[in-house]
């Protein structure tokens, strides 16, 4: 059953270093069974509930070296056998291939569209990689399809990212959207980005399922209401606490 969580504080921390991705949710029952494979059954949800109260008691240091466990969890990938984050997580995943990664692949290896229309989009996501990504501090294709299977896995209806860029993480996010019938409220203060972006959620055929808001999310998301399921804060570091 999934469980809804207090936590509202789970970092992803980028393998490459070269960027942090914030992503927060709602619910973690499934999304702990994604990881289960990598740090054994039960464990993720026992490192949630450390995650929680260190959380819940502003206790810093813990959270940091929490994350830091997390990291090298996910540095580990490259020697886990079958059964790793990913096996069964079904669309838009490699199939097997030597028990590296997602569902037993490697991670680097191209995503398998399931239908025409995700071909469509994977198409797009991979373009906006080799041809948009100068600049743009875009996630990494396996970060891209973990917020995929975040989303499916806890049936989110409402993920809202703060940091739109050229929609990149964005489109990710709709790829499990499709799934579950929801929306992404995606916020953004450079007017280049946000037409960019506008253009690539169009190419790829997910515009129906986006609402961009242009201007400081330090002030327009106030204007959110009802719950979030998921929150990606992917904008200026300083300012996460206050958003």
């Amino acid at each position: 059953m999934v469980r809804k969580v207090t936590l509202v504080l789970l970092v992803i921390t980028v393998i490459s270093g070269l960027s942090l991705a914030q992503t927060t949710g709602s619910r973690r029952g499934a999304a702990g069974r994604a990881a289960q494979g990598r740090m054994g059954p039960g464990m993720m949800d026992d490192w949630l509930d450390q995650l929680d109260k260190a959380y819940q008691a502003n206790n810093r240091e813990e959270m940091g070296k929490l994350i830091e466990q997390f990291k090298q969890m996910r540095q580990q990938r490259g020697s886990m056998g079958p059964g790793g984050m990913g096996t069964g997580m079904g669309p838009g995943m490699a199939p097997p291939q030597g028990g590296r990664g997602f569902g037993g692949a490697s991670p680097e290896s191209a995503p398998v569209p399931q239908d025409d229309t995700e071909k469509k989009i994977l198409t797009v996501l991979e373009d906006i990689r080799q041809n948009q990504s100068r600049g743009m501090m875009n996630c990494s294709v396996e970060d891209g399809r973990f917020f995929r299977i975040l989303v499916e896995n806890t049936n989110a209806k409402k993920v809202v990212e703060i940091g739109t860029s050229n929609g990149y993480s964005g489109i990710w996010f709709c790829l499990g959207l499709r799934k579950t019938g929801g929306k992404l409220i995606t916020h953004d203060i450079d007017k280049t980005r946000f037409d960019l972006a506008t253009a690539n959620f169009r190419r790829a055929g997910v515009s129906d399922l986006v609402t961009q808001v242009f201007g400081d999310a330090h002030e327009t998301v106030a204007k959110i209401e009802g719950p979030i399921d998921i929150l990606f804060l992917d904008a200026d570091k300083e300012g996460y606490m206050d958003y």
